[in-house]
């Protein structure tokens, strides 16, 4: 089995990107509880954020890293939360004062169209002239208010129309089919298989 860093501390992407990535052989583990990894995202796309981390990772670890740098994204609030998304109420903001406050700047619209964005880079080592980048997206609506426990993020918010559900009621193997993430992992998956 491979190893591979996820530049990441989310135990939630973690356990969504093992899922993702088992038939292919990857051994992914969180990178260590160390203030080292801990990278300023200085970027202001999701693209750039991403490319910081998994050089970061890389450079630290010496293993393949992967990143990811995913968020919400609101036309009618000039696409925030953005590449704010994960302390969009504050740098120490947990999950439920993100979309809290979410909610509550979008009191005023009756637009309620969201999608989650997602890039996932994988770079082999930290001058990776060519590393693979890959993005998804998942189209949907922010409700009026939280339903579902699964899940993490805006999860409980993000509401699917045509499932009449919310992203935190899914089954993780549908979210997984269906999300941003999933669909970045799949072009992941596609671009892997033609470089080999």
């Amino acid at each position: 089995m491979k190893q591979l860093l996820l530049a990441s501390g989310n135990v939630g992407k973690l356990k969504e990107l093992s899922v993702a990535l088992a038939d292919f052989g990857f051994d992914l583990k969180l990178q260590p509880k160390d203030s080292a990894y801990d990278v300023a995202e200085t970027g202001s796309t999701f693209v750039e954020n991403a490319l910081i981390k998994a050089r970061h990772g890389v450079q630290l670890s010496g293993l393949p890293t992967l990143a990811d740098d995913s968020g919400l994204i609101v036309p009618a609030l000039n696409g925030e939360p953005g590449v704010y998304s994960a302390r969009y109420a504050g740098e120490k903001a947990d999950d439920k004062q993100n979309y809290l406050q979410l909610l509550e700047n979008l009191h005023h619209t009756d637009d309620r169209r969201a999608y989650f964005y997602c890039c996932l880079v994988l770079m082999q080592y930290a001058d990776d002239p060519a590393p693979v980048i890959t993005e998804g997206r998942w189209h949907g609506e922010i409700s009026l208010q939280p339903s579902g426990d699964s899940g993490f993020g805006y999860d409980p918010v993000f509401y699917l129309p045509d499932l009449n559900c919310s992203a935190a009621e899914l089954p993780a193997a549908e979210k997984l089919r269906l999300s941003h993430r999933g669909r970045a992992v799949q072009q992941l998956k596609s671009r892997l298989l033609s470089r080999a």
